[in-house]
């Protein structure tokens, strides 16, 4: 397979109301790095990701995975290999149980039942699920869910790893844990997220996508500190490169006022 293992080339997406989706958007993806897309609610990042196996047709444009056009004939196979996890998770999970939903798709590869249950104890361990192997999905909480259905993929052994907003309904413990899973994931990763700093951790490439167009295109670092690029298009830097008001610009201001005051009374 070629190392060029994602490329999209001048792809376009125009829903049926007309709505202008993605325009233009290109970028290669090498295969074992770690790519965030984001932007702004509506920028076209669900959108983009649901390009990346097939769930959407483009209107204009290419997709290539690995040696491959996605098409119809090649999408059985790009399927294998480009695992997707939604942003809301109950659309991916329809079982009776959890492990049920597990196995779906290593069954469906044909693999033989001793080793469909050992790939679906191990992923439920990997995502800290494997409590909840025999219930039903609907008795999960959001954060539960959301780990199922990345156990879902992940039973499959996808060589691209596609996800939007991960950490979404995660609580903090979770999110930790659901972070260290994806530094073990050695091939190709590729999410969505507007959790900032997860971004910052974990991926050493950025997209900004705004209003359908890529903006940008880099080093994570320097995407993160160009402050009127981030403003044009509606984001922010991560928490973690804001730095603490209590401890740095609000001391600062609470000095600067100490001094103001002194030097009132010094004037009196």
């Amino acid at each position: 397979m070629s190392h060029h293992i994602v490329a999209v080339k001048h792809l376009q997406h125009v829903y049926a109301d007309g709505t202008v989706a993605l325009q233009d958007v290109n970028f290669t993806i090498h295969h074992g790095e770690s790519v965030a897309i984001i932007g702004a609610n509506g920028a076209g990042k669900s959108t983009l990701l649901l390009h990346l196996n097939g769930y959407l047709t483009p209107t204009a444009g290419e997709i290539r995975i690995g040696d491959f056009p996605l098409t119809k004939q090649t999408l059985p196979e790009i399927r294998r290999t480009v695992g997707m996890v939604f942003q809301d998770p109950d659309d991916q999970l329809f079982m009776p149980t959890v492990f049920d939903d597990v196995a779906f798709g290593p069954f469906n590869l044909g693999l033989p039942s001793d080793e469909v249950r050992q790939r679906v104890r191990e992923v439920l361990e990997q995502v800290g699920a494997a409590h909840l192997m025999e219930k039903p999905p609907y008795h999960l909480s959001g954060g539960e869910k959301k780990r199922v259905a990345i156990a879902t993929v992940l039973s499959m052994s996808p060589d691209i790893l596609v996800m939007d907003e991960p950490t979404s309904g995660l609580d903090p413990f979770a999110r930790r844990q659901l972070i260290g899973l994806l530094k073990n994931f050695r091939h190709t990763r590729i999410f969505t997220s507007h959790d900032l700093d997860m971004v910052l951790e974990l991926c050493e490439r950025t997209i900004i996508l705004h209003q359908g167009v890529v903006k940008a295109d880099g080093p994570t670092p320097e995407i993160f500190g160009d402050e009127a690029l981030l403003a044009q298009c509606r984001l922010e830097k991560p928490l973690s490169m804001q730095g603490c008001p209590m401890c740095g610009q609000g001391r600062r201001e609470q000095r600067n006022a100490g001094r103001k005051g002194s030097g009132g009374v010094n004037d009196s």
